[in-house]
């Protein structure tokens, strides 16, 4: 039995930016235009009630920003596409790295006045690590931005790779008339207006040359040479080139406008891959065998790339997020936890609409669907129907802040137990607890995390807490050849030591001369700045 069809429809990407380049509203156009949603929620009117869709905590809501990942899935075109809309915020990057983990391509956000931002930059550089596709969206062409050449040439110099205009603009900012299209070869003529769905938009063929230069002036025949430049200095479009992430087609537009998204929404029915082989350990003998998993393959296998506690306050629910890597899905089938061997029985499995929930009739590779749980699985477990596989990549940063968590009420100490289980489970924080016993520790990788873990443990677990500063400043996780060594080194560094969510040992580093002296002095001890999965296996090399 093979799934092939199924697979060839799903698309599975997310939405990466630096923050305020118009990511969420972005995503919001996209649903809409696949008729996802109705009314598009305003991200900037947070105070009225129509909040983003995607958007759902309620410290989001305050804030205007995403602090955690959401999943949300739309039929378009008689395609199957998954979206994942990453937090902006830099505190909040561990979260879109393992996102990343899960899609098979990206779509890069870019403010046109701003071009390519800091954050921007770093989620580059973990797709590039994973060769993963981007297509880049220029946004916010209705305002005064830089000049288009301008732009792709950062661009290209920031990703390293070169850029092949799709759609290009026709002006900017009050003289903004829209798109040329170069794959239909016609121009969009903008105008302004959220609730504008595609068909309102009026389009020329580039064939009515005389009619397009009368009516744009000047704009239009500045489009035209730079857009000459442009396509004259870039490569044509090369799908086995832009699949290896070798070369990036950009679309510009005005997500707040409704204007260009559709040419976006198309690209990625008709460019963007389909979900792709996945490396995994089988374990032969107790031996790691590589083993490459094609989507089409019968059986189920997917991995837990988030774990969100919480997200409807009236259950208390936990929902592991499964990115599918190959087989089918359907309800009551018997799945195993291949970490601890268990069973998983779901109550629920379902998929997203942000905050809307669909029970799951069948899912195939590609699709992100939640499982209900009520604890015994982490993030990087790999699930199954029976299989021995272990999928790995999913990536863990040793924290660079710490706090120390004191309850004010001793008598919740067994809700925050609970609490920092969870939401340590589900990596919203790293929780580190010392073996020598005393308080948790907090590891973060951005301060805002700290304010969204004591808001969280207080509206979510009623548990009030103060957060205080302590004397480290890093971790590496560690690993030795044998136990013996291992327990050397514990026994010469019991203070400094602490266990995270996954049990993993921790070595806490109070200056970076720490672990350059700790590993002088036990040169068989390795040190890890990063962590894959549930538990460093003993024995793995640093």
């Amino acid at each position: 039995m093979t799934y092939a069809h199924e697979t060839r429809r799903r698309r599975t990407f997310a939405i990466i930016s630096h923050p305020d380049a118009g990511k969420t509203t972005l995503t919001e156009k996209l649903l809409l235009f696949s008729g996802a949603i109705q009314i598009a929620g305003s991200v900037k009117a947070r105070k009225a009630s129509r909040h983003a869709t995607s958007d759902w905590m309620e410290i989001e809501k305050q804030r205007g920003i995403s602090v955690a990942s959401s999943v949300m899935q739309m039929l378009y075109r008689e395609h199957v596409i998954n979206l994942l809309d990453t937090p902006g915020h830099k505190d909040f990057s561990e979260d879109t790295y393992r996102v990343l983990t899960a899609v098979d391509s990206a779509l890069m956000v870019i403010d046109a006045a701003n071009g390519v931002e800091a954050q921007t930059r770093r989620l580059i550089e973990v797709c590039r690590q994973r060769d993963t596709p981007i297509i880049t969206f220029v946004n916010k062409m209705d305002r005064e931005v830089r000049d288009p050449l301008d732009i792709l040439d950062e661009v290209e110099r920031e990703l390293g790779m070169p850029c092949v205009p799709m759609t290009w603009p026709v002006g900017q900012g009050k003289s903004f008339g829209g798109i040329v299209n170069l794959r239909t070869q016609a121009m969009t003529v903008f105008d302004s207006g959220s609730e504008r769905l595609p068909q309102d938009f009026e389009t020329i063929a580039l064939t009515e040359q005389a009619q397009l230069a009368e009516r744009f002036g000047l704009e239009w025949q500045t489009a035209m040479d730079s857009m000459e430049l442009a396509t004259g200095a870039s490569p044509a479009f090369d799908e086995a080139a832009f699949l290896a992430g070798k070369q990036t087609p950009v679309f510009f537009g005005s997500g707040v406008n409704n204007f260009g998204v559709m040419e976006v929404l198309d690209a990625l029915v008709d460019l963007a891959p389909a979900p792709k082989p996945r490396t995994s350990n089988l374990l032969v003998n107790k031996q790691p065998v590589v083993k490459e998993i094609q989507p089409e393959d019968s059986a189920f296998s997917g991995v837990v790339f988030k774990v969100q506690a919480n997200m409807d306050a009236n259950h208390r629910d936990r929902i592991a997020f499964v990115r599918m890597a190959s087989g089918k899905y359907t309800p009551g089938m018997k799945l195993k936890v291949q970490r601890t061997a268990k069973e998983l029985r779901p109550t629920s499995v379902v998929t997203f609409l942000s905050q809307r929930r669909e029970a799951v009739d069948e899912a195939y590779a590609g699709d992100i669907i939640g499982f209900t749980t009520h604890g015994g699985v982490q993030l990087g477990d790999t699930i199954t129907d029976g299989a021995n596989l272990q999928f790995t990549g999913l990536p863990f940063f040793a924290p660079e802040l710490f706090m120390t968590v004191i309850l004010k009420n001793p008598l919740r100490t067994k809700q925050l137990q609970t609490g920092l289980d969870q939401l340590g489970e589900e990596g919203a924080i790293q929780v580190f607890k010392p073996e020598i016993g005393g308080p948790m520790l907090l590891g973060a990788v951005g301060q805002l995390q700290f304010e969204v873990v004591q808001h969280r443990l207080k509206a979510e677990y009623d548990c009030d807490v103060r957060l205080e500063g302590c004397q480290y400043t890093g971790a590496r996780w560690i690993t030795a050849d044998t136990p013996a060594e291992l327990r050397e080194f514990t026994n010469a560094y019991p203070q400094r030591l602490a266990l995270d969510a996954a049990g993993t040992l921790a070595y806490l580093c109070t200056s970076p001369y720490d672990v350059r002296l700790a590993q002088e002095r036990f040169p068989k001890i390795h040190f890890h700045p990063l962590r894959e999965h549930a538990g460093l296996a003993l024995g793995s090399a640093g």
